[in-house]
């Protein structure tokens, strides 16, 4: 009896379990150290095939959908902790440690309501990052604007978590993504060229169609305006002291930096067209009506009318 039972440990043991065993080690300690071995094995196998062949295979997939390599970056940090996950949820069986992904549930469906409910601005803003990576509205460089014009700057930086943006008085916001895809968010330089628009006002008494020749004449004249489409002139507005001539033109390649230096260009040389030709931008004019009402030493009101 004491034969069989001594064969118990050995029988229930491994190679390895064995082999420490006979160097000397009780049989529970080498059990368990012949379980840390093979976890170890597993996992550093595991590990390695992950990042010799499946990381290179995501990269590849990444690299053929054209993602910006600021993209690839925090997906490629994912792929790695999905890696790490697997190994160690294959190392866990390969040990005889019992099923990971069993002993996950629980911890898992315990946390998960604690953990949703404490992070979800965290979790809107991961998933919104995700949008971002996916859909590309913007890209690093684009220059953006949301919120309805109140805030607007060039892209530095994009994470899963926040978006950085540059304003163009140097500020740096740090804005989380789910402010960039609940609402309308505009990229005035997604696209190979932009149309601007700039409304000229000039007197009634000035020639409508002089003041358009001239308008198009500095359009054409610029280098950074585009002749095809060509530049337009529409009246647009009848205000109370000037005649609304919008002028309509596109620039190519746009960035911030172009579209503040081409229209300053363009509305400084129509400017001084108008002045060499005599065309009025007129100021706004307000008429006031009514009286003064002023009181005299004995008490008696006098009224001077307005003039």
């Amino acid at each position: 009896m004491s034969g069989g039972a001594g064969l118990l440990p050995l029988q229930a043991l491994g190679p390895i379990g064995r082999t420490l065993e006979e160097a000397g080690l009780s049989s529970a300690l080498a059990a368990s150290a012949e379980s840390a071995i093979k976890f170890v094995i597993a996992f550093v196998v595991i590990w390695l095939v992950g990042r010799a062949i499946v990381r290179p295979l995501v990269k590849r997939a990444f690299d053929k959908r054209g993602l910006d390599e600021h993209v690839q970056n925090p997906l490629l940090m994912l792929t790695n902790f999905g890696i790490v996950f697997v190994a160690i949820a294959i190392a866990f069986g390969f040990a005889d440690y019992g099923n990971f992904l069993v002993s996950m549930a629980g911890i898992a469906a315990a946390g998960a309501l604690a953990v949703g409910l404490a992070m979800q601005n965290v979790i809107s803003n991961f998933v919104a990052g995700v949008f971002i990576y996916t859909d590309k509205p913007f890209r690093i460089g684009d220059w953006i604007e949301w919120e309805n014009g109140t805030y607007a700057g060039t892209v530095e930086d994009i994470s899963l978590r926040v978006t950085r943006v540059r304003t163009f008085d140097n500020e740096l916001l740090t804005v989380p993504n789910s402010a960039l895809t609940d609402g309308v968010l505009k990229n005035p330089v997604d696209a190979d060229k932009l149309r601007l628009k700039f409304v000229f006002g000039i007197g009634y008494d000035d020639d409508i169609q002089r003041a358009t020749d001239i308008i198009v004449e500095e359009a054409e004249r610029h280098p950074d305006i585009m002749d095809d489409p060509a530049p337009s002139v529409r009246l647009t507005e009848l205000g109370s002291s000037d005649v609304g001539l919008q002028s309509r033109f596109w620039i190519e390649n746009p960035s911030r930096a172009d579209f503040v230096r081409t229209r300053g260009e363009y509305v400084t040389a129509v400017k001084g067209r108008f002045d060499e030709e005599g065309i009025d931008i007129p100021y706004p004019v307000r008429t006031l009506e009514g009286g003064l009402n002023i009181e005299s030493g004995d008490g008696q009101s006098v009224v001077q009318p307005a003039e």
